[in-house]
């Protein structure tokens, strides 16, 4: 009768305190000599409150453990992400008098050996449950086709299944998923598409193998095609979106799975807030923000990470740090995403001192926290502290440089005008150097009117990146700030002879929860005659405020009022215009900028947050410029 009661209590058991009393209960019973009743302590201990190490002091007091109680253990520690401990048990059990292994504890330590990639130990126990006839057991079977899988031995763990003799859908997904882990996309394909019926289990994995090799096209068929859709499958679809920088359909999606009333979790969440930190969607952001607030979801580091960096994406470097200094728990990844925002928004001296903070509290930097110190180095013209946080990454750090860290180191000598001092960094790398450190050269030789460097890195640059459009465009610029029109005129036949389409500025502006995109010239939008007038206002106040168009920057042959006019209709200027006729007065507009902002953009709207008392933040390809009363957060420096 007693044993009765306690089985009741701990099956309605849910917290540490009332197992605790239970066990007191069953000691003083006289219970702890009933297997049974130990038993369901044990699994209460490890499923519903997940005590471990409770679970094995009281396992260990056990006078005479059964095989049901071992396997208790034994998995218990499987399913904790501890096989090397599920292997160690198993091994004690074996030498026990009187304790049988069973089908069941092989299947447990099979999949204990698969996690610890442990093919000696994975044969011998394979050859062990055969001559003890477990062979044509399902969960063994089960167990011995994850193993081989894990092992990397995909031809063995498939001859195993295809041997089975009535397989259910278990073996079949555990094989998919394995296939999906190792990227062998196209024979995950070939099972899911000869698998005798499949759930939604199925479905999720291989939609998340086609969305994790980055093939979104195939992800979305097989969502669309599936009957039913659970968190995982919207989270999956989702994420892979959001990871392609695909961050419209990302949001749409979202939007959908809200209508579907699923919940979203904290995995979910992660891709919407790098979704929204992509566009520069503040506004949706801070409605994703407000819901994990309102409903209490747990804000652990990976998700306060992903609030930090859009914050900071967004522009709102405020936000950010107010997020960051509200983690309890911060790791490598979040002080590496506070200094890179605070780095790209032009804090450069703040972004090193949490560098040593970060240190101070014993957090190991990594690679992407120097491309942070490095990036915050040269957006401020800290040259020798540039050159001191480099060379400290590995004597000091262990942290060895590499192609992103010479080009930051580039970047911050040639914005620096040392040309040559970056040339020689080049020169003297460990390894052959990108189009991303050859451009970062050309770059300073167009603030620095330096040809004859520039042609040595577009030579470079043109071998290694012979369509990409901004080489061309950039050593234009450069000729023609030299008034060397006759090379201006041989890049643009280079251009035209090898059909190089110079990608078009676009900007973006976020208003009312909704994101506009402009091209530059661009007519479409609906409210386009209000921004023509608007855009005609500007340019008029801009000459009165002795703004003077820098016409040499237009690469076309145009007169100069037609480079004039060319000037004027810049997409960021398109979405300026926009944002004053769409927002109220004295609010901040903010744009995002697919390329680096022109010279002449730069001038004009330093101009325009003076004109208009507004304070304008603009993200480009480089870096953000804040606008305020005249003047950038750059310093005319990027």
């Amino acid at each position: 009768m007693m044993g009765k009661k306690v089985m009741a209590l701990l099956q309605n058991a849910t917290k540490l305190n009332q197992i605790i009393q239970i066990h007191a209960l069953i000691i003083k019973t006289s219970l702890d000599g009933n297997n049974f009743v130990l038993a369901k302590l044990l699994r209460g201990l490890c499923s519903t409150i997940n005590d471990l190490p409770y679970a094995r002091s009281v396992f260990d007091e056990i006078p005479s453990p059964d095989t049901f109680i071992w396997n208790t253990m034994i998995r218990a520690y499987l399913n904790s992400q501890k096989p090397q401990e599920s292997m160690s048990l198993f091994f004690q059990m074996r030498i026990q008098e009187c304790i049988p292994v069973d089908s069941f504890s092989f299947s447990l330590v099979i999949q204990a050996s698969g996690r610890l990639k442990d093919p000696g130990n994975g044969r011998k126990l394979h050859s062990q449950l055969l001559k003890m006839g477990f062979g044509s057991d399902l969960f063994v079977e089960t167990a011995l086709v994850e193993m081989y899988a894990k092992f990397g031995n995909i031809e063995i763990a498939r001859k195993i299944l295809d041997e089975m003799g009535h397989p259910d859908l278990v073996p079949y997904n555990v094989l998919l998923a394995e296939y999906v882990r190792v990227g062998e996309i196209k024979l995950a394909h070939d099972l899911f598409d000869r698998m005798p019926e499949r759930d939604l289990v199925s479905w999720n994995t291989l939609i998340h193998g086609y969305a994790s090799v980055g093939d979104v096209g195939a992800a979305k068929k097989l969502f669309d095609r599936t009957s039913e859709r659970d968190l995982v499958s919207w989270s999956s679809m989702i994420a892979a979106y959001a990871k392609t920088r695909q961050s419209n359909e990302a949001l749409r999606l979202f939007h959908e799975m809200q209508l579907a009333n699923i919940l979203p979790d904290k995995v979910t969440m992660v891709s919407v807030l790098s979704a929204c930190g992509d566009l520069g969607a503040l506004g949706m952001g801070k409605m994703v923000h407000e819901y994990i607030e309102r409903n209490r979801i747990e804000v652990d580091v990976k998700l306060g990470t992903s609030l930090v960096d859009m914050y900071a994406k967004c522009g709102e470097i405020d936000n950010s740090m107010k997020v960051f200094n509200g983690m309890n728990n911060k790791d490598v990844f979040a002080w590496s995403g506070m200094i890179m925002g605070l780095a790209n928004h032009g804090h450069g001296e703040l972004a090193l001192d949490h560098f040593w903070k970060m240190i101070s509290e014993h957090v190991k930097p990594n690679d992407i926290t120097f491309i942070g110190v490095l990036s915050a180095c040269s957006h401020i013209g800290l040259v020798d502290k540039g050159w001191t946080y480099f060379t400290s990454m590995e004597e000091v750090y262990g942290v060895s440089p590499k192609i992103e860290h010479y080009g930051c180191m580039v970047d911050i000598l040639g914005r620096a005008g040392r040309l040559q001092d970056a040339r020689e960094l080049i020169r003297s790398m460990p390894f052959a150097p990108d189009a991303i450190v050859w451009r970062a050269l050309l770059g300073a030789c167009r603030i620095y009117k330096n040809i004859e460097i520039a042609e040595e890195s577009t030579v470079n640059l043109l071998e290694l990146e012979p369509h990409e459009d901004g080489n061309y465009v950039l050593l234009s610029n450069i000729y023609s700030q030299a008034k060397e029109w006759d090379k201006v005129v041989n890049v643009r036949r280079m251009m035209k002879n090898i059909n190089i389409q110079k990608v078009p500025g676009s900007s973006s502006i976020e208003v009312d929860n909704a994101v506009h995109e402009f091209v530059a010239g661009d007519k479409s939008h609906p409210d386009f005659e209000k921004i023509l007038r608007m855009l005609g206002e500007i340019t008029d106040r801009l000459r009165h405020g002795g703004y003077a168009p820098l016409t040499a920057s237009v690469l076309q042959n145009f007169d100069d009022k037609e480079k004039e006019n060319s000037l004027a209709y810049h997409s960021e200027k398109i979405a300026i215009a926009f944002g004053l006729i769409s927002t109220a007065p004295g609010s901040d507009i903010r744009i995002v900028k697919n390329l680096r902002v022109c010279d002449d953009c730069h001038i004009a709207i330093k101009l325009i947050s003076r004109i208009y008392n507004r304070r304008i933040i603009v993200r480009d390809r480089n870096r953000f410029h804040h606008f305020v009363n005249g003047s950038c957060s750059c310093k005319d420096y990027w």
